[in-house]
């Protein structure tokens, strides 16, 4: 890190400079790194700021150890724990939508929605090969920064301002506000080791796919189901989060909508695979003769609306260093509240050595996340 030092020094010359530190680096290295750098390799003449890539620790003790070290010798300002998922617009657009349309943001509760999925999946299996997932499961990587993130960016309440940090503090109270996940909600699955995509490190009990419902226990959200799934090598890749509305009260329409009224209840999806959009679910009368009922959809495809180039996620996040702007970065108490979410899951699987149900590849993943989704009273989308 001395040489490292040195050799930036002789490049900024006499001028004013800033760094940025990019560790790309095993967990089981990160402190070996991080903290010789701190020691060696800090500018004096401007900022200095520190990338750290997920998964943030593999237990709950060893996150909290490398945050202590960390933040003996860094100050949080500096520290940017990246996700690239997180850099991708439908993240950035779960708050522009609500907190600027009139339309949503008095139905963002328990009053109007009934329940909330977020869903992530991926067809291929190539993040399966080898000791980084092998190791740490689709639970730390996945769902430990990318679920819990988008969910507390969905169910936060209106920050004071869009300063980092005033985000952050709402997003840390509802993570704060998950209750303890009962093991019985609870779906684990493993990719079937039948293919030359998928190597030894699936012949152990690490999951490839993770089904869950959570539960926020607070005023907004008290009630309603927040049912998050997430996969590996399955049907199609999909990212996007899907809102059920409650059903109207006292529909005078009920029976032209027919007995299964779930068909036709109003939804708001927020897509960014297959493709960007933005789509609302409503009851229409069909063109003609009688009164007959359809489900429609108002779409807004990003494709045809928006001829622009979209940057990559990492071109966002890293934009965002270089701007300070730490809003979508997880804070060191955002960290330890996550792992509070999801260390008694990990703890019992670890404990009771839990084995996920097998599914194909190509397939839509566990059959009992169907009947997770119906203990809680939800319809998945079947379009998996």
């Amino acid at each position: 890190m001395e040489k490292l030092n040195s050799k930036m020094a002789h490049i900024e010359g006499t001028h004013a400079a800033n760094r940025i530190f990019y560790l790309a680096v095993p967990q089981e290295a990160l402190l070996d790194v991080a903290l010789p750098l701190a020691n060696s390799a800090q500018t004096k003449r401007g900022w200095n700021r520190i990338i750290i890539e997920k998964p943030f620790g593999f237990t709950s003790l060893s996150s909290q150890r490398d945050t202590e070290s960390l933040l003996s010798r860094f100050e949080e300002k500096q520290i940017y724990r990246i996700d690239h998922l997180l850099g991708k617009d439908l993240i950035e657009n779960l708050t522009v939508l609500r907190f600027s349309n009139l339309v949503f943001e008095p139905l963002w509760s328990r009053t109007y929605i009934r329940n909330v999925q977020v869903i992530f999946s991926e067809e291929t299996a190539t993040e399966i090969q080898g000791r980084y997932f092998g190791n740490y499961g689709i639970i730390r990587d996945i769902v430990h920064s990318h679920i819990l993130q988008t969910i507390a960016l969905f169910a936060m309440e209106p920050p004071v301002s869009l300063d980092g940090e005033d985000i952050r503090d709402e997003k840390v109270k509802v993570l704060r506000s998950i209750r303890k996940v009962d093991f019985e909600d609870v779906v684990l699955g493993q990719l079937k080791d039948t293919s030359s995509k998928v190597d030894r490190h699936t012949k152990s009990m690490t999951p490839t796919y993770f089904a869950a419902a959570m539960y926020i226990d607070n005023a907004r959200w008290d009630g309603v189901p927040f049912l998050i799934k997430t996969g590996m090598g399955l049907m199609k890749n999909r990212a996007e989060i899907r809102i059920q509305f409650r059903h109207v009260p006292g529909n005078i329409y009920r029976e032209r909508i027919g007995h299964d009224i779930d068909l036709d209840t109003n939804e708001l999806v927020l897509r960014d695979l297959p493709e960007e959009a933005i789509l609302l679910k409503v009851n229409n009368k069909v063109p003609g003769l009688g009164l007959q009922l359809d489900a429609s959809e108002l779409n807004l495809l990003y494709r045809d609306r928006y001829d622009v180039e979209v940057p990559g996620s990492y071109e966002h996040l890293l934009l965002d260093v270089l701007d300070g702007d730490n809003h979508l970065f997880m804070r060191s108490d955002e960290l330890a509240a996550a792992w509070n979410v999801l260390a008694p899951v990990i703890h019992e699987i670890d404990q009771n050595r839990v084995a996920p149900e097998l599914y194909e590849a190509g397939d839509k993943g566990p059959v009992n996340a169907y009947y997770l989704a119906a203990k809680h009273g939800v319809r998945w989308d079947d379009d998996w």
